[in-house]
């Protein structure tokens, strides 16, 4: 029987691994979902059964073990992978190939920008690209510019500014897209603990300002924790959902105050006990039937 709370205020959502019904509320739903990879050697199994959804406006994190298929679940929730079983639906419809309400930012920023377009440029290309009127291009990137702190560089190349500020332009480029969902892959892993506190606190101004549905893909537990309504913990390879974690910090965050707060180091203990135990090869209940 799957728990409903591991103490008093950490609630933990029981996630079925096969046949739960589809939330009607849900932007982006991800059913029985299962990646199996053929090699030389043989089929190996990546994801086994993922199922969870995530309501509009809704900032979720995933994490789990190295190897535990981050970036496999994400490349198959943004259509650019197909899955071997299950579906993902956005706002209802199956995902087939990339969405035109999805966006995707992704770790390794530098490659996904061109050195030899301009900050502006570079945010309007996938508005081009829809053939965008100039005007409502105009518009749009002015506002991502201003929501990332870059209204005063647009006229800059990439390569003259810092890993962050290239960062921003990335985020930049997907928020003027004006997606509904934006997944992020690991994007401030390369760059430094400054910095990446001041894009945490970034894209928590920009989701609650757009009201964009983030799922954010991490390796760093206070990270998750931080930035997260919820916390969606992975099992080691093949995957399952370890835990489906609600974080009840207060809505309003900061890096000095939140992270001080005895409720945020409990709910550090918690993730981090989970993914350890994860390593370990233990998988919850249900996945084990």
């Amino acid at each position: 029987m799957p728990s409903e709370t591991t103490d008093k205020n950490t609630v933990t959502n029981p996630v079925s691994t096969g046949g739960t019904p589809q939330n009607n509320d849900a932007m982006l739903s991800v059913r029985g979902l299962k990646k199996v990879y053929q090699t030389d050697g043989g089929p190996i199994e990546a994801v086994r059964n993922l199922t969870f959804d995530l309501r509009a406006g809704e900032l979720a994190c995933l994490v789990g073990p190295s190897g535990s298929g981050k970036t496999t679940l994400l490349k198959c929730i943004s259509g650019l992978m197909a899955p071997t079983e299950g579906q993902v639906l956005l706002d209802g419809v199956e995902v087939s190939g990339p969405p035109k309400k999805m966006a995707v930012v992704f770790q390794e920023y530098g490659r996904s920008l061109f050195p030899w377009m301009r900050v502006r440029e570079n945010v309007e290309l996938p508005l081009k690209n829809q053939r965008v009127p100039k005007a409502e291009r105009d518009r749009l990137v002015d506002e991502a510019l201003e929501a990332v702190g870059l209204s005063h560089v647009p006229m800059s190349y990439p390569w003259q500014l810092s890993g962050g500020m290239q960062q921003r332009v990335a985020i930049a480029r997907a928020v003027a897209y004006q997606p509904e969902v934006l997944l992020m892959d690991e994007p401030f892993a390369a760059v430094d603990a400054q910095t990446r506190a001041d894009l945490e606190d970034l894209i928590r101004t920009v989701w609650k300002k757009l009201g964009v549905t983030i799922l954010f893909v991490t390796h760093d537990i206070d990270e998750s924790v931080y930035l997260g309504e919820r916390v969606i913990i992975l099992s080691s390879s093949p995957t399952v959902i370890q835990e489906d974690l609600v974080i009840d910090l207060p809505a309003e965050r900061d890096q000095l105050n939140t992270r001080s707060l005895p409720r945020f180091t409990e709910l550090r203990h918690h993730v981090y006990e989970q993914i350890q135990l994860a390593k370990a090869g233990h998988r919850p209940a249900a996945a084990a039937r």
